[in-house]
């Protein structure tokens, strides 16, 4: 990935250092409330694609928030010229910030007595209605191989909501 900078509509522009920081002082402000931490992706259907990828912190019962890092990639149209190469990309942006951040956010959350969360599922924007219900499978595989549950619409609201915001 190309920058390290995430936006948050509370903070504006951040690094990926101050967004586990927040993430870690989110959680540790109610303790009490369980937490899942997810990361999704979206993709413009554009020659030369925006990818935005999300990591959402959901207090279970009581709201959330989210940042949002936009890649894009300085390559030729064809390169994402079928849908099929769009969501294979926006899995792979999601399960490569997912394993870079499950381990850092751990380290800080576990600081923390009584952390109570989760940071298991990738939310991918596929699903049984429309183009990409032939790549369920595919996309199912690619995500749990790297070690996280993959959720598909509708319960991806990371990637097809989220995400979807800033396509």
């Amino acid at each position: 990935m190309t920058s390290s900078e995430f936006y948050n509509a509370s903070l504006g522009q951040i690094s990926r250092q101050k967004m586990i920081e927040e993430i870690a002082a989110y959680i540790h402000q109610k303790p009490e409330y369980f937490y899942d931490i997810i990361v999704g992706c979206d993709s413009s259907s554009e020659d030369h694609p925006v990818f935005p990828i999300v990591v959402v912190v959901l207090r279970k019962g009581a709201g959330g928030r989210f940042f949002v890092k936009k890649v894009r990639f300085n390559a030729s149209p064809q390169r994402f010229s079928h849908p099929h190469q769009r969501i294979i990309q926006e899995v792979m942006l999601s399960c490569e910030l997912a394993l870079e951040l499950r381990d850092l956010i751990q380290q800080k959350i576990e600081a923390f007595e009584g952390a109570n969360y989760q940071f298991r599922y990738i939310h991918a924007d596929v699903g049984q209605g429309g183009q990409t219900r032939s790549m369920i499978k595919e996309v199912v595989a690619l995500i749990n191989g790297n070690g996280f549950e993959a959720k598909i619409k509708p319960d991806s609201y990371a990637a097809s909501v989220v995400a979807d915001r800033f396509t």
